[in-house]
């Protein structure tokens, strides 16, 4: 998975340079995610403005990022969503949990 890490005004930004995020690839994310999470980075925001699909697994991988950072007082956001790929999360109700933000600059302002 194409994945670029860098950080920025506190936060861990971490950058899915991939067009899908599916069960072939939502192992790696979620394994990547929780290693920053053990890492103590627990700020987290992550970029998805080149991610034009996202299936269950994809999503089970965010959340479980999400809920980890959550249990050590920290949170995971979600920016650049593609139209698409906010529909899944509309769909799943999941806009509900994660804070998502149309850019990076509105993610660092909260």
């Amino acid at each position: 998975m194409n994945l670029h890490l860098e950080k920025t005004n506190g936060c861990s930004v971490l950058f899915i340079k991939e067009e899908r995020i599916d069960a072939h690839n939502a192992g790696e994310l979620k394994e990547t995610i929780l290693r920053l999470i053990e890492q103590g980075e627990i700020n987290i925001i992550i970029q998805l403005e080149h991610v034009r699909f996202i299936d269950s697994s994809g999503l089970g991988a965010l959340l479980s990022g999400h809920k980890n950072a959550e249990a050590k007082s920290g949170r995971l956001a979600i920016a650049n969503l593609q139209q698409q790929v906010l529909s899944m999360f509309e769909l799943t109700r999941l806009n509900r949990i994660f804070d998502i933000y149309a850019d990076l600059n509105e993610a660092f302002e909260t």
